[in-house]
């Protein structure tokens, strides 16, 4: 196995889909036992159902990490399934375009509801369950942190504060022996990349991407491995960029 996850009890926000999903099997490949969230249903139950024959358990639970009340049942309802706790990642995002003048304040606040205040409800309520050793991990993104993106002017303030808040929670929870660290994802290949942005979007992409390629979904998920593992006990309060390169060229200029 790459890291000790064997036996360790695992919960996932939004890990029924896209890098999630990827999240959740790698999760049960290294040995782990998963309950994962997200909003649908039948999303939920059919990955559930699918990766049901890795020798973990694995659990999916309906939740919004945007509310509250969801965020506390979900982390009661998993302890409840697992006995605890180990690891918490908050994978779950939200991601739709539109432009600065086209967009409402709903637009905005379902966006930043999702990406931010959801990963400070999840946080917080994670520190009522994880022990000394535990660990969270935070998808982020380099929209925001690393490059702008039209149209994505509320996913990226979201993930630049995942960023922040992230810094500033390291330093709060080493009293507690727990790191929390993050990864951002560069552009990857996802169901939702093929289908919402399309082809010419990521022959773009690729053009610009100094190994040629857009990621897998598991390039992210062993980058996440490796931060929630034993291994990574001494870091915390840090980022991995997982990008295939895309943030070091100056100019297009550069890649010929």
């Amino acid at each position: 196995m790459a890291f000790s996850m064997n036996g360790k009890n695992v919960l996932i926000t939004g890990g029924g889909k896209g890098i999630g999903k990827s999240i959740t099997e790698t999760f049960l490949k290294e040995g782990a036992n998963v309950v994962f969230s997200g909003r649908n249903v039948q999303t939920g139950e059919s990955t559930e159902k699918e990766f049901s024959t890795y020798p973990g358990k694995i659990k999916f639970i309906k939740s919004d990490v945007s509310l509250e009340e969801d965020t506390k049942k979900l982390f009661k309802e998993t302890e409840k399934f697992l006995g605890s706790i180990d690891i918490v990642v908050l994978n779950a995002g939200y991601f739709p375009q539109k432009r600065i003048s086209d967009m409402s304040s709903e637009n905005w606040d379902e966006v930043i509801n999702i990406n931010l205040k959801g990963v400070f409800l999840n946080t917080k309520e994670a520190m009522n369950y994880l022990k000394t050793g535990g660990s969270i991990v935070i998808t982020s993104s380099i929209t925001g942190n690393r490059v702008g993106n039209p149209g994505l002017s509320h996913y990226s303030a979201a993930k630049a504060g995942v960023n922040g808040f992230m810094r500033t929670a390291a330093l709060e929870l080493s009293g507690l022996g727990i790191n929390i660290n993050a990864v951002e994802p560069g552009n990857i290949m996802t169901p939702g990349m093929e289908n919402v942005l399309g082809e010419k979007y990521i022959k773009d992409q690729e053009s610009i991407i100094p190994l040629g390629k857009l990621g897998k979904p598991e390039d992210i998920a062993y980058a996440v491995i490796f931060l929630a593992s034993d291994e990574a006990k001494y870091i915390t309060g840090q980022s991995i960029i997982v990008d295939g390169g895309q943030i070091l060229p100056e100019s297009a200029l550069d890649l010929k």
